[in-house]
């Protein structure tokens, strides 16, 4: 019964060790790939922004305001219009601040794109390289995987050993 536990634990730490290799993360040229469909999007958002505070500029001019509240009646018609305004002045500065937050995404991202494309230029100047030990991350899975196998292999010593001993000492 012992013996089947040991090579059970020993098949599990084998499976462990193999596990290790197949959760690498995504390669740089994928990393870039991922990064330049986020700018699509960045972009996209931000002609979509822009063009909302185009159309904001043109409803603050004043006789935009006025059309706008033509068909409302009051007995103080300036406090309306400037209750406009200032609405349409608050909607345009958050418009603008999303804007401002967008365009430095935007940048962000294309430093991340030019980094992700170097990283992968150079990853393919040198194939002869495993790619495992390349970032951190792949390193510490080589050395978790190779611990694995070192478990296994001093599994199977022990097991074997012990054999031997029960062998003799019957």
């Amino acid at each position: 019964m012992r013996m089947k536990f040991g090579l059970t634990l020993l098949f599990a730490l084998f499976l462990f060790s193999v596990n290790a290799y197949a959760q690498e993360s995504e390669s740089p040229a994928e990393t870039a790939d991922r990064l330049k469909l986020e700018l699509l999007d960045v972009q996209a958002h931000e002609d979509a922004l822009r063009g909302h505070v185009q159309e904001l500029d043109e409803s603050l001019k004043p006789e935009n305001i006025e059309r706008s509240l033509a068909g409302v009646g009051s007995t103080r018609p300036e406090e309306l219009r400037e209750a406009r305004r200032r609405q349409l002045t608050i909607e345009k500065n958050g418009a603008l601040a999303q804007l401002r937050i967008l365009e430095s995404t935007h940048q962000r991202l294309q430093t991340a794109i030019a980094n992700a494309e170097a990283l992968a230029y150079q990853q393919s100047a040198r194939p002869t390289q495993m790619a495992v030990t390349t970032s951190r991350r792949g390193y510490h899975l080589l050395l978790l995987g190779s611990g694995g196998l070192l478990a296994l292999a001093l599994g199977g010593g022990a097991l074997m050993y012990r054999r031997k001993i029960r062998r003799g000492a019957v």
